[in-house]
């Protein structure tokens, strides 16, 4: 019998890899008035719901997608959060 499961995929460039656009955000927020920001970093979060027999079989299922689609595991890195449905 399938579950369905919650995911959450956070994918954010590695340490080292030059970020243009969070450079750009971090040197336009003074103008707005917010200052003391530094280190902007930007990634981009995917939330979906995934039909698995358990936990570990969705795990899988997300992994192979984030290395196959949804990040380049190049120059990113990928947080999973998976849940049950709700």
């Amino acid at each position: 019998m399938s579950k369905e499961f919650d995911v959450v995929v956070e994918v954010s460039l590695r340490n080292g890899i030059a970020d243009p656009e969070g450079l750009t955000i971090e040197r336009a927020l003074p103008a707005l008035g917010f200052n003391g920001v530094s280190d902007v970093r930007v990634g981009k979060s995917l939330r979906f719901v995934v039909e698995a027999s358990d936990e570990p079989e969705a795990r899988s299922q997300v992994e192979s997608m984030c290395e196959r689609f949804l990040a380049n595991p190049v120059i990113e890195d990928v947080e999973i959060t998976l849940g049950p449905l709700t």
